[in-house]
């Protein structure tokens, strides 16, 4: 459903950009084929793989080691795109990283707080823990890298590239008949044909459905302008305000990790903004 909500703001965006009829000039479906599946298997892939991470790390070790994916996507886009980082935005990744380690509090503040670091340490000491837990998110981040790097390209390829809108449609597309096929083969599907498609469903079910596609839509459009690393600093700063937010509701004030994590995040952006990789040929 979600696919298909997301299918249909994109195609209703399209529509109202004037943009519909230069879109789809040429649209075939090899060419479909060929820029959306492998993208979409990814994200599907990605998908598992953090759900296999929700069931066994708590919220905060999630959140934190997701951040990787904005390193993973700087690789990728290297690797994919031959887009380099210079020394300086390589710092600036790491500092992001850093602070997002902070603002989650999984690096106190506190190095003296021996009962933090040891709870830490026992943590890790679980192989469940890092079998199912932390190996599916690290794995998850690296493929997110690696599906924004192949989205970027197609979305930032010489000529304009695909349409943010048309090209949010195919994945859709693509993704909903990945998910099709695979509840042929998962319980999920046999428990939808033993119960019915929307047994358990209520009205709040479309919250999460409705604000995940108008993200997706909105990620497609920030990638095309913005590329997907400056994307995971994006993520960060919604990590962020969104603390904040909660902060103020809750009455407890902005913690000094946010405070602390938020100016090193501001300083990792401006760092990687004005410090770009210059190619030879140009400082010649």
């Amino acid at each position: 459903m979600q696919e298909l909500l997301k299918f249909l703001l994109a195609f209703f965006m399209l529509v109202i950009s004037g943009s519909y009829r230069s879109a789809i000039s040429g649209w075939t479906v090899f060419i479909w084929a060929t820029v959306a599946f492998v993208p979409a298997a990814l994200y599907s892939l990605q998908n598992i793989a953090a759900l296999q991470a929700y069931q066994n790390l708590d919220a905060l070790t999630f959140n934190v080691l997701n951040q990787t994916k904005t390193l993973s996507a700087a690789l990728c886009c290297f690797l994919v795109m031959g887009r380099r980082q210079s020394v300086m935005q390589v710092i600036s990744l790491f500092i992001l990283l850093i602070s997002a380690l902070i603002m989650e509090r999984f690096v106190p503040l506190d190095f003296l707080s021996h009962a933090t670091v040891r709870s830490i340490q026992i943590q890790g000491l679980e192989s469940h823990h890092w079998t199912h837990g932390v190996a599916p998110i690290i794995l998850a981040s690296f493929i997110s890298g690696l599906s924004g790097a192949l989205s970027q390209k197609n979305l930032q390829a010489q000529g304009g590239g695909r349409n943010s809108y048309l090209f949010s449609m195919e994945l859709c597309a693509a993704s909903a008949l990945i998910l099709i096929s695979s509840l042929l083969m998962s319980p999920d599907g046999r428990t939808i044909a033993k119960e019915g498609f929307w047994n358990g469903w209520t009205l709040t079910t479309w919250i999460p459905i409705l604000t995940n596609s108008i993200g997706g839509i909105v990620v497609g459009l920030v990638t095309k302008t913005a590329g997907s690393v400056r994307k995971g600093f994006a993520l960060i700063f919604g990590m962020f305000l969104s603390g904040v937010v909660q902060a103020f509701i809750t009455a407890e004030g902005v913690s000094m990790e946010q405070s602390v994590g938020g100016v090193l995040a501001g300083f990792s952006l401006w760092m990687h903004a004005t410090n770009p990789h210059i190619p030879k040929e140009k400082k010649e």
